[in-house]
């Protein structure tokens, strides 16, 4: 088994996304906070599950409600 070279982990390590270009620690943390985001923001939807029929109901009433295109009550 070879021995542990973290000088070959940190050059192994890079983010390309368009002109976003990151190497090294920079490339290790900004990949393990993603991960972090996505589990919080998974963990977000699941908890508000129950609600969310209710919110896309009232969701759907307020655009409606504030559609230009229907007629106004004139005062």
């Amino acid at each position: 088994m070879p021995a542990f070279d973290p000088a070959r982990i940190l050059r192994a390590s890079s983010i390309r996304y368009g002109k976003l270009r990151v190497r090294g620690v920079p490339a290790i943390l900004f990949g393990a906070s993603a991960i972090v985001v996505a589990v919080g923001a998974m963990r977000a939807v699941v908890a508000s599950a129950p609600h969310l029929s209710d919110t896309l109901r009232e969701g759907a009433k307020l655009v409606e409600a504030v559609r230009k295109d229907q007629p106004r009550l004139k005062a």
